[in-house]
């Protein structure tokens, strides 16, 4: 299993709660400004750590990993979206639940951000599938994942 929960994840624990109030209790603060990001939602039970993949000026990029706690949203690009595709893969704490796809990218276990999306082996990496999403050139997107299948795996 490639991802594993690390105390101290990528951004401070009082955003996450604020996220979630807001998400729970409709903040008007946020309902009122409109942010443009790309967004992953976490429908599931347990701790989900995602990566995103992009094709940027420097080419391929697959970073990773962000931690999101049980039922709730964490935004993974931030600002207005400038590409079409992005590319997720996920998968829960405990092993069980994964989100992939075909478009094959490099992970590493821990916090990552590889340039690039070949020979991963040769470059101390794994190879994943990620899932495609096609934003249709908006400026913003929202990716929830939810509880998957009894095969473990789920592909939106």
């Amino acid at each position: 299993m490639p991802f594993r929960p690390i105390p101290g994840g990528r951004s401070p624990i009082a955003a996450i709660c604020l996220a979630a109030g807001a998400f729970l209790f409709g903040s008007p603060i946020l309902s009122t400004d409109a942010r443009a990001d790309f967004r992953v939602c976490n429908g599931t039970q347990t701790l989900v750590g995602v990566a995103v993949g992009q094709r940027t000026a420097e080419g391929w990029i697959s970073e990773g990993w962000w931690r999101i706690p049980a039922t709730t949203c964490r935004s993974v690009i931030e600002g207005e979206l400038h590409s079409r595709y992005y590319y997720i893969y996920a998968e829960d704490a405990e092993g069980v639940g994964r989100w992939a796809g075909n478009v094959d990218m490099c992970i590493a276990e821990n916090e990552f951000k590889i340039v690039g999306v070949k020979d991963c082996f040769a470059r101390g990496f794994q190879k994943m599938g990620f899932r495609e999403y096609d934003t249709g050139g908006q400026g913003s997107w929202m990716v929830q994942l939810t509880e998957a299948p009894r095969g473990g795996t789920e592909q939106p």
